[in-house]
C-alpha cells in the first residue's frame, strides 16, 4: 500500500460520524467523489451518491452503497455530578466500552470526554468480579464538577459521543488498525473505485455511494434506494472475522480474500447473482471466501424496495469490529476493490437481464 492510499484511509478512519451525525464524512466525500462522476446526488437523509452516466438509454442502473455512520453514543440526561448517562447508536458489547477515549460534540464544540469504569480497588470484598455491565450503566466523564456547568459549555441532551482512536499501520506493513472500519472500508472503497473508472466508460449508469443510519436499523438506505432506482444493489461493508482460534469451521478469516455473503439471517444470496460474482472473481483471480452471517447489512433494506432488486452484500472480514480498535488486512481491502470495480465494469443490459432472469 503507497502512502497516498494510507493516507486516505487514515483521514476517512479517524473522522467522526455516528448514525444521525454523518455530516463530517459526508461533507468530505461529496467534495472528492465529485471529479470522478457526471452528478453527486444526495437523499433527503444524508446520503451522498456519485453517478456516473452511460450515454445509451436504458442502460441497467447498478448501484454500489457503503455507510458512512459508525457506532457511537448520544446523551439522554445530564447528571447532578455533571456526568452523562447514554443510549447507543447501533451494537456495542458493553465489555468494552469503559474506560475509553471519546469525543463529545455539542452544537458548537467538541470536548474530550472518557467512559467510566471501576477501579479494581472498589470491587474488593465482592470476589473482584462486576455484574454483566448494561449500557445505560456506563457513565461518560467530560471533567465537569456539575450539571450546571455541562450545561454552561453548552452540553444538551441528544449530543453526539463518537470514539477517538488514531490509524496505526502493523510493524509488517500487512494490517491497519483503526476504528470504524465497519463501513468506513466501504467508503473509501467506493472512492478508491471511483477514480480507478474515471476514464472507463462503464455499460451501465453507475451509481456509487454512501447512505446514512445504517447502524441503527439500515434506515438510509430505503430513501436512497427509492431515489436512486437501481436495477441490481450491491451493500459495500465490513463484517465480523471469526478466525483468532484458527479453527477450520469459523467463518471470515484475515488474508483470505473478499467476503462472498452468501445467506445472513435478512438476505439470500440471489442465485443468478451468485454465479455472476462467482465468475467474475474467478476469471480475475480475485481471492474470495464464502461468508455466512448472524447480522444484516444494508442489502436487507434494499431488496424490498421497488418491485423488489437483487440485492447482496460484498465486503472483508475485519476483526474486533464495533469497538475502537478493529483489526483488518490490507490484502482483503485490495481484492474487495479488484471485485467491485469487475463487477461494474462487466454488468451490461444483457447480463442483467440475465440476472433478472427477464
Amino acid at each position: 500500500m503507497n502512502q497516498d492510499n494510507f493516507k486516505r484511509i487514515k483521514k476517512y478512519t479517524e473522522l467522526q460520524a455516528a448514525s444521525g451525525f454523518e455530516k463530517n464524512i459526508s461533507q468530505v466525500f461529496a467534495k472528492e467523489i465529485q471529479p470522478f462522476v457526471d452528478k453527486v446526488v444526495h437523499d433527503g437523509l444524508g446520503g451522498v451518491f456519485g453517478v456516473k452516466k452511460n450515454q445509451i438509454d436504458n442502460e441497467p442502473r447498478i448501484m454500489f452503497a457503503a455507510h458512512m455512520d459508525e457506532v457511537g453514543f448520544m446523551i439522554t440526561n445530564i447528571t447532578p455530578m455533571g456526568l452523562f448517562n447514554v443510549t447507543a447508536l447501533g451494537g456495542w458489547n458493553p465489555y468494552v466500552v469503559s474506560a475509553q477515549r471519546f469525543t463529545l460534540y455539542t452544537r458548537e464544540n467538541t470536548y474530550p470526554v472518557i467512559s467510566s469504569s471501576v477501579a479494581p480497588h472498589l470491587l474488593r470484598g465482592n470476589s473482584g468480579v462486576n455484574a454483566t455491565p448494561k449500557i445505560e450503566d456506563i457513565l461518560f466523564d467530560a471533567g465537569f464538577t456539575s450539571a450546571a456547568e455541562a450545561t454552561a459549555f453548552g452540553v444538551r441532551p441528544g449530543d453526539y459521543i463518537i470514539p477517538q482512536v488514531e490509524t496505526v499501520m502493523t510493524p509488517n506493513k500487512k494490517r491497519i488498525i483503526s476504528k470504524a472500519w465497519d463501513n468506513r472500508f466501504g467508503v473509501v472503497s467506493i472512492l478508491d473505485t471511483l477514480e480507478a473508472l474515471q476514464n472507463v466508460a462503464t455499460p451501465n449508469t453507475l451509481i456509487m455511494g454512501a447512505d446514512v443510519q445504517e447502524e441503527v436499523g439500515l434506515r438510509g438506505v430505503k430513501g436512497a434506494v427509492n431515489m436512486l432506482k437501481p436495477d441490481i444493489f450491491f451493500a459495500v461493508d465490513s463484517s465480523a472475522a471469526d478466525d483468532m482460534q484458527g479453527k477450520t469451521n469459523h467463518q471470515g478469516k484475515l488474508d483470505e480474500g473478499t467476503l462472498l455473503r452468501v445467506f445472513d439471517p435478512t438476505v439470500i444470496m440471489p442465485y443468478r447473482l451468485k454465479e455472476f460474482v462467482l465468475d467474475i472473481a474467478e476469471s480475475n483471480n480475485i481471492p474470495y471466501q464464502y461468508f455466512v452471517s448472524k447480522g444484516g447489512t444494508d442489502a436487507a433494506g434494499a431488496q424490498s424496495q421497488l418491485n423488489g432488486v437483487p440485492a447482496v452484500a460484498l465486503g472483508v472480514a475485519s476483526r474486533y469490529i464495533h469497538t475502537h480498535q478493529t483489526m483488518w488486512s490490507i490484502k482483503d481491502f485490495e481484492a474487495a476493490k479488484e471485485l467491485i470495480k469487475q463487477l461494474a465494469i462487466h454488468l451490461d443490459e444483457s447480463t442483467v437481464n440475465t440476472i433478472l432472469n427477464r
